[in-house]
C-alpha cells in the first residue's frame, strides 16, 4: 500500500474492513529519510519527506478510525524515531517529520481514547533494516563538490549514521514491542527501543542544559 496515494490507502484499508468486517490494529511503519544539510534541501524534497512520514500516517489513520470507533476498540501504533526526540545533524527534515509525528500522536491519543482506541508511539534508535540502503541524499548534497562548505562535515556524519545502523541489531526487538502493545489494554504513550546510550540521551535531554546535549551530538557525529 502506497501511503502517499489516497486511492491506494482507501483500497488497502477499506478492503480489510469489507473482507473481515472489522479492523483491529494499524501499524504505521512506512518511512523514508532524506540526508543532507538543511540549506541544501529543496522545498519539494522536504514535502516528499513529510508526505511519507507524516501525511501518510494521517491518511491511514483517517481510513481506519471510522471502523475502530464503530467497534469501540482498536490500536494505532506509530513508528517514530529517537530522531523525533533528539534532532540529528544532516537529518534535519527527517527529524522534523518525526518531531511532527510525535505531536500528531499525542493529540490523536487524547481525541480517540473515549472511543476505546489506543494510540502509541514506538521510537527506535539504530537498527539494521533496509532504511540504510534506502536513505536518499538531497540532490544538492549528492552533487556537491569538495568545495561545498558542508561536504566534509556531512560526509562524516552520514557515514557514522550508516556504520552504526549496519552494526546494530535487527528489528526483532521492535516487533516484540509491537506485539506487547497490541496485547496491552492500557499501553503507555511511548516505547523507546535502542542502545543504552541512545535511550539515556533521550532522558538526559529532559534534564540537562541544551548546550550540553548539543555538544554531545556534535561530538558524536563529528560536525
Amino acid at each position: 500500500m502506497d501511503v502517499t496515494d489516497d486511492e491506494a490507502v482507501s483500497s488497502g484499508c477499506g478492503g480489510i474492513v469489507s473482507r473481515e468486517g472489522r479492523l483491529d490494529v494499524l501499524v504505521n511503519s512506512a518511512g523514508m529519510g532524506f540526508a543532507g544539510a538543511i540549506e541544501l534541501t529543496t522545498v519539494p524534497e522536504a514535502r516528499a519527506q513529510f508526505e511519507v512520514n507524516l501525511f501518510g500516517v494521517l491518511r491511514t489513520c483517517r481510513m481506519v478510525l471510522p471502523a475502530m470507533r464503530k467497534q469501540q476498540s482498536g490500536a494505532i501504533i506509530n513508528i517514530s524515531s529517537i530522531a523525533g526526540l533528539l534532532a540529528v545533524p544532516y537529518h534535519g527534515l527527517y527529524s522534523a517529520s518525526k518531531f511532527a509525528l510525535e505531536g500528531f500522536t499525542e493529540a490523536l491519543r487524547m481525541e480517540v481514547k473515549g472511543f476505546g482506541v489506543r494510540v502509541v508511539l514506538i521510537e527506535p534508535g539504530d537498527h539494521r533494516t533496509g532504511f540504510t540502503s534506502n536513505r536518499v541524499l538531497t540532490a544538492e548534497t549528492a552533487s556537491a563538490c569538495e568545495g561545498s562548505p558542508y561536504a566534509a562535515s556531512s560526509h562524516r556524519a552520514i557515514e557514522r549514521m550508516q556504520r552504526e545502523e549496519l552494526n546494530a541489531p535487527g528489528p526483532e526487538q521492535i516487533a516484540r514491542i509491537v506485539e506487547r502493545v497490541i496485547r496491552d489494554r492500557r499501553p503507555r504513550l511511548r516505547y523507546t527501543a535502542g542502545s543504552a546510550s541512545q535511550r539515556a540521551a533521550t532522558w538526559l535531554k529532559r534534564i540537562a542544559p541544551h548546550r550540553f546535549i548539543e555538544r554531545l551530538m556534535e561530538a558524536h557525529y563529528r560536525v
